[in-house]
């Protein structure tokens, strides 16, 4: 992946947890999906080519956001009142982007 295509993709998936944050309250707050529903909807092997990115974003929407306990939405009332958000995400993302390894002071001082 280019930095211009990352670039563009990432633009992308922030604007779906934008949207997803929008709406999450029209979910059903627990996963509606039957044991085994899930497997059965995917190919019985994995591609032998990457898919285009629009369906892995379609694939989150038609098989992913069914198969979840919704925990951001606001009609969620047990075990923790939230465990994301807005800015927690883009950590996340800035933390994986980095890639940093803190095993030790020697391989990251700043994250050790």
């Amino acid at each position: 992946m280019t930095p211009e295509e990352f670039r563009r993709r990432g633009h992308a998936v922030i604007d779906w947890i934008a949207g997803y944050y929008e709406r999450v309250e029209s979910f059903p707050v627990l996963s509606q999906a039957q044991p085994g529903q899930l497997r059965a909807a995917l190919p019985a092997l994995p591609p032998e080519q990457g898919e285009p990115f629009e369906a892995v974003l379609s694939d989150l929407e038609r098989l992913i956001l069914p198969g979840i306990t919704h925990w951001q939405s606001p009609n969620f009332f047990a075990y923790f009142p939230s465990n994301g958000s807005g800015p927690a995400v883009l950590g996340d993302l800035l933390s994986s982007g980095l890639g940093v390894q803190g095993m030790l002071w020697a391989t990251s001082p700043a994250c050790t």
